[in-house]
């Protein structure tokens, strides 16, 4: 072996090796591990340097420095100060915008190459953006969000929150695609009070130039989409729904008017991104929700400043009511449709009942506080006192004039005045939900029903593939959609089977109520899986002791109802656990896991089937070879060949095997 080859796989050893370390390490943001991050810089004035970058500059330039996440140290990071009210050249602790990757390409942590840190200066409590994050989560994609210990040159600044990015990478893993148009709501100068800012109105001009200063571009190009995108969003309304995701719109503005997000599209027209999916249409995404539950009380939208009794009661449709200084299309011209704003109010409702209502936001602020509180204390640059961190949560904090709600409290006297707004009370009820068949083939409708109490108009939303376009029908209780008799409050509807996954919901209304089923939707869905096709999933790799399957599609496909044999007279041999296989993804049968009277032996088969007439899969091969394998390549659609073992991974090309003769590939 020469010495380049040799050099070559020292450096695709070691690659792997710091893969499989990275995935043995606990998740980086782990609401119950405090991180520890460790910068370090050569110049001592680093504090004047990063200052300097916001006072003389845009605040985009960095600093070289060394970072250390947890033990494991990043050469030449770029640093930067990050924030707008949080920054301040007096602060002894200001947030941190690090990437890793500045000066060595797909240099990351856990597959994270940028870090958000911040301050947490305008909350007293230190809960308010962890525990807004985690319950953002339940109902659209939105940041991971824990907390770090984080040093300067050894010195303890404090505690920060340390919140996952919303860039290209968080587009990949939300959306599975992250070079699409991609923008954050982020004006170069915060115009206050009165200002447009990033309020996504058509009051810029008449081409895409005019825009540049109010929003920040995060893809490689895109301007020319945003400008169309606000075009139909203003003028060409009835266009909306094709190039915005309606339903993630609802659920941000809910989730900001429950929580009291102010500090975001309602308030100066900022702090959101969106991102175009492959559907073509954009998907509005949370940030930066620190000031929530009330800590920023300021919108030059309706008015100027709100008490903290006022914003208890802040209007969820105040911009249908009521006329605002600055336009605010995102919120007026997709409310302005009355299903829309049910659907809306319906979202703030489950919100309030999963999580506030049952005191579950007040038991994980708790949990939360508790974990950290040793931190708390020892942060010496904290900008509040450690008694206020521990009232916070219930009681109201003064500090530099400026009085924080107390969380409770707060979220108590917002439950008492939505209790009496109108579309959270009476709402239709649904139940009962029943499909048939248990599993459709390709082309058969599939009937589903539900019980709806209290309804005019009932929805049924489905589609074939994640992340696709949910088509919509009515349902009908008339006796004739297989709804039972008319008017015995069952309603139906049939869709023809198609693609390898059927997601769907349902949404029902009346004249002043709407409810979701399951209440999460569109984020959550039920299920319907057809029979699986042959070629989805394939006997990918075999040996004497274990095969593996391999799933070829990019859905979760469940194995229920499956069965594995070595006999064509005896096809359901061995029923397949009911499990589940991730897209691309492997699930492994041990050779402990298969009846005694079953094995791999020289010169078998293995058919993978529901029954006779529903085979997936089969095999037919010769010798089994001692330390080899037999196994498609390529990796799970390719023909047969014998190979090194790749064990629920990818399978790696063919090798020759000698008989006394040599024959490529075998099984030939």
């Amino acid at each position: 072996m020469n010495r380049l080859i040799r050099i070559s796989l020292l450096f695709l050893i070691l690659f792997l090796s710091s893969i499989l370390k990275a995935q043995t390490l606990e998740d980086f943001y782990n609401i119950n591990t405090v991180q520890e991050i460790r910068i370090s810089f050569v110049q001592k004035n680093w504090s004047d340097i990063l200052d300097s970058l916001i006072q003389d500059g845009d605040g985009s330039g960095r600093l070289l420095g060394d970072v250390t996440i947890n033990g494991l140290v990043f050469k030449g990071v770029g640093i930067r100060y990050k924030g707008f009210s949080s920054w301040d050249v007096d602060n002894a602790k200001n947030p941190f915008n690090i990437e890793l990757d500045y000066t060595i390409k797909y240099k990351n942590y856990q597959g994270y190459t940028k870090l958000k840190l911040s301050n947490v200066i305008h909350d007293p409590s230190f809960v308010r953006e962890v525990l807004a994050y985690e319950i953002s989560r339940k109902y659209m994609p939105a940041s991971k969000a824990n907390f770090a210990n984080v040093y300067v040159n050894d010195t303890l600044l404090g505690l920060y929150t340390n919140v996952e990015a919303v860039d290209k990478d968080f587009a990949e893993r939300k959306f599975g695609s992250q070079t699409n148009s991609f923008f954050k709501g982020s004006p170069n100068v915060l115009q206050y009070p009165f200002g447009q800012n990033s309020n996504l109105a058509n009051t810029h001009g008449n081409d895409s130039s005019g825009y540049i200063p109010y929003y920040k571009m995060e893809s490689d190009f895109g301007w020319n989409d945003l400008y169309d995108f606000i075009h139909k969003l203003n003028v060409d309304t009835s266009q909306i729904e094709s190039v915005l995701n309606i339903d993630r719109t609802l659920w941000m503005h809910a989730i900001n008017y429950t929580l009291l997000n102010l500090d975001s599209y309602i308030g100066y027209s900022q702090n959101f991104y969106i991102y175009k999916d492959d559907n073509g249409r954009f998907n509005p995404i949370l940030w930066d929700l620190n000031m929530s539950f009330g800590s920023f009380r300021y919108s030059d939208g309706i008015s100027l400043n709100l008490t903290i009794p006022k914003i208890a009661k802040l209007n969820p449709l105040q911009y249908l009511s009521q006329a605002s200084y600055t336009p605010r299309p995102l919120i007026k011209n997709v409310l302005n449709n009355t299903t829309n704003s049910k659907m809306y109010i319906a979202h703030m409702r489950t919100i309030i009942n999963e999580n506030i209502k049952n005191n579950t936001y007040f038991n994980r602020g708790q949990a939360i506080q508790d974990s950290i509180s040793q931190f708390v204390q020892n942060d010496t640059n904290k900008f509040y006192s450690f008694t206020d961190f521990g009232n916070n949560l219930t009681s109201n904090i003064t500090a530099n004039t400026i009085q924080y709600p107390g969380i409770k409290d707060l979220m108590e006297a917002r439950i008492a005045y939505l209790d009496t707004f109108p579309g959270f009370f009476n709402p239709p009820s649904i139940s009962q939900i029943n499909y048939s068949p248990s599993t459709p083939n390709e082309g058969e409708n599939l009937l589903i029903s539900a019980k709806v109490i209290g309804a005019s108009k009932v929805i049924l939303s489905y589609r074939f593939k994640t992340n696709g376009l949910f088509s919509k029908i009515l349902m009908y209780d008339d006796g004739n959609h297989n709804d039972g008799l008319l008017g015995d409050s069952i309603f139906g509807a049939s869709i023809l089977t198609a693609g390898d996954i059927i997601q769907y919901y349902f949404y029902a209304e009346n004249d002043s109520n709407g409810i979701f089923s399951p209440e999460r939707a569109e984020f959550e869905f039920y299920s319907v899986q057809p029979k699986i096709s042959k070629g989805d999933i394939t006997i990918n790799e075999i040996c004497s002791n274990w095969i593996e399957l391999y799933n070829n599609t990019k859905e979760n496909l469940r194995l229920k109802d499956i069965y594995l044999s070595d006999d064509s007279a005896n096809i359901q041999n061995w029923p397949i656990p009911d499990t589940a296989i991730s897209p691309k993804g492997y699930f492994m049968i041990e050779k402990s896991l298969v009846n005694s009277g079953f094995a791999v032996q020289d010169n078998g088969s293995l058919y993978l089937a529901y029954d006779e007439n529903g085979l997936i899969d089969s095999i037919n091969f010769g010798e089994i070879i001692e330390n080899k394998t037999i196994g498609r390549f390529p990796n799970g659609v390719g023909a047969f060949v014998y190979m090194n073992p790749t064990y629920s991974s990818r399978n790696s090309s063919g090798i020759i095997i000698e008989f006394g003769y040599t024959l490529f590939p075998n099984p030939a």
